[in-house]
């Protein structure tokens, strides 16, 4: 099985993952990942259930680190630094590398003190009313939001709610954003609001997304991953593996890998 390079690896790496196998456990989840994720791009991963990809997108920013049992082999570098380094601090790395997660989860508390709450604790010292604005703006969610900023969180509709997590992700300053299926809860409409405010906000951050929905990966991504499941011999255990890492036109228009054809076309998953 080969991994292809996709030629926009030409730009600047963002994050670098080298030989990564995780497991819960004694069980192997994934095993033997090789990638380059892009700066400045949206890169997504695809596949079938159980895969994986899920689990390779918490390890680049050590929320696998929360997982009784876990425990991660290989390196992860973001900026050429190894992120598993026993001198690095996983609560700096998840400020650097922001997560939104499948579920909108809002703190409970007001529009305001959902964004200002985060930049607060991370010892931000500006104006912020500024910020507060500036990352409505971001997440597409200012013009909706700014007569009830005194409003709980939980007022808002279930697509204004993940655009909220987003804008409290921006509000810390992070250079990487990583989407844990961010769209599988919401309404068409909702969707569409947010894949148009990812092709804005990649302009300035680093964008990973996990996506059942191969249509949103056209739509969004540069590069796309394709993970799959294969059979081990003893007891026929599943384990996660990146079949093809490439250009998102190339992942579907033209894969070297005849499972990523198969996938892509519809033929299982």
């Amino acid at each position: 099985m080969t991994v292809s390079s996709p030629s926009t690896m030409a730009t600047d790496t963002c994050i670098a993952v080298q030989n990564v196998s995780i497991s819960y456990g004694s069980q192997e989840a994934v095993r033997g990942v090789y990638m380059d994720i892009p700066r400045g791009k949206v890169t997504a991963f695809i596949g079938p259930s159980g895969c994986g990809k899920s689990t390779v997108l918490r390890a680049l920013n050590r929320m696998n680190d929360l997982i009784e049992g876990c425990s991660l082999k290989g390196r992860v570098l973001f900026d050429g630094h190894d992120l598993y380094a026993k001198n690095v601090d996983p609560v700096e790395v998840r400020r650097r590398i922001g997560m939104v997660f499948q579920k909108p989860n809002p703190f409970p508390k007001t529009i305001y003190e959902n964004i200002a709450f985060g930049a607060r604790i991370n010892g931000f010292r500006g104006d912020m009313d500024e910020l507060v604005e500036r990352s409505l703006r971001k997440s597409a969610l200012w013009d909706e939001a700014k007569d009830k900023l005194n409003e709980s969180g939980y007022a808002l509709s279930g697509g204004q709610q993940q655009r909220l997590c987003i804008a409290r992700a921006i509000a810390i300053e992070p250079e990487v954003i990583l989407m844990d299926e961010p769209c599988s809860a919401l309404d068409p409409i909702s969707t569409l609001k947010i894949e148009e405010m990812m092709h804005e906000l990649k302009k300035s951050y680093t964008i990973v997304i996990v996506t059942h929905n191969m249509q949103q990966a056209v739509r969004v991504s540069d590069v796309t991953g394709f993970f799959n499941v294969s059979h081990r011999a003893e007891g026929d255990r599943k384990v996660g593996c990146l079949v093809e890492f490439a250009d998102t036109e190339q992942i579907f228009n033209s894969p070297s890998q005849q499972a990523t054809q198969d996938y892509v076309s519809g033929r299982f998953g």
